[in-house]
């Protein structure tokens, strides 16, 4: 580091929650702190910054090349396909994300979509807002499935610490877990089952695996007619998964008995977008992104973030997906 105060920017910082603070650097630093910035704005907001925060704005080749000063790129999340890796790697420029944080919130949220769909909470809360109770005069009425967790077969697509954070969780409430080996893998290693048996075999199928050009489109038409067993679709992993229109069709010609979904593309949805027409589906439960987004795991983040950038500055880079380079 050559510059006695570096210029520290964060391109989207309202993507933590107001309440949580970011921890102090150990440098002499300028912070300027955006509360979001469109990928059209990203070059001229970075072209004098010495590191730079983002949790999903874009950071692409055209803008590293115009930061003469940029020594690292800080990703707030575990996921780094919003960064031009290869682009940082030939400037060098650093890359660090952070991991393990969300763990908790994740897995949890996962579940709690199971839970609700399982028991068709959206359908029961919205029927009795509409008097559905009074009508049925009883005090139950039957007009939506009811199934237990336990004894039901997960399958998860994805071993990495949210899989098996989901597993462990799964595990606990009696469910048979499977891991899906790669897709188009008919004998994959211990401890993975086929991809194509997975499909089949699950009551539930959960997605945790990262978007890249292997596993873009994971779900298709295709899949979703190799699931036997008409099973719960939860995603909370990314969007581009799932080709959203053939889960429209999924859903509407009963090929799957529902979905969570906690990740669209893009984020925000437009007020066209797809999946929005699913709204109207008691089986079908949209959430905004906020599968990572406990208090405690924010915090978490919060700290590995800042962590990872005074490692860095002192010389002692952490968490790094590129090799480090400019000093």
């Amino acid at each position: 580091m050559t510059r006695s105060t570096l210029r520290v920017v964060f391109l989207d910082h309202d993507t933590i929650a107001p309440h949580i603070q970011l921890p102090d650097f150990t440098f002499e630093h300028e912070l300027v702190a955006h509360g979001s910035t469109a990928a059209s704005e990203v070059a001229d907001r970075i072209a004098l910054a010495d590191i730079v925060i983002t949790n999903k704005v874009p950071v692409q080749e055209a803008a590293i090349r115009k930061a003469q000063h940029l020594k690292l790129v800080a990703v707030a999340a575990t996921g780094v396909d919003n960064v031009d890796l290869e682009a940082c790697e030939r400037a060098g420029v650093a890359v660090c994300n952070v991991t393990a944080y969300a763990k908790t919130s994740v897995s949890e949220h996962t579940i709690a979509l199971m839970f609700a769909l399982r028991r068709s909470l959206v359908g029961y809360r919205e029927s009795v807002r509409q008097g559905r109770w009074q009508e049925a005069g009883q005090f139950s009425y039957f007009d939506y499935p009811v199934q237990d967790l336990a004894g039901s077969t997960l399958g998860i697509i994805g071993r990495g610490t949210l899989g098996q954070a989901t597993a462990a969780l799964a595990s606990c409430l009696g469910m048979q877990v499977l891991f899906a080996g790669r897709k188009g893998v008919e004998q994959p290693p211990e401890p993975y089952t086929a991809f194509s048996d997975v499909l089949a075999r699950s009551d539930i199928i959960s997605l945790h695996c990262p978007l890249n050009e292997h596993t873009r489109g994971l779900i298709g038409l295709d899949e979703f007619h190799q699931m036997q067993r008409k099973p719960l679709l939860i995603n909370t992993a990314r969007g581009g998964l799932v080709c959203e229109q053939a889960l429209i069709t999924a859903m509407r010609t009963d090929l799957i008995s529902g979905a969570g979904v906690d990740v669209t593309t893009p984020e925000p949805p437009p007020a066209d977008h797809p999946l929005l027409e699913l709204l109207d589906m008691p089986n079908f439960i949209l959430t905004p992104h906020m599968g990572w987004a406990s208090t405690e795991a924010m915090k978490i983040m919060a700290e590995q973030l800042t962590g990872n950038i005074n490692a860095f500055v002192q010389g002692n880079p952490r968490n790094l997906v590129t090799p480090e380079a400019r000093s």
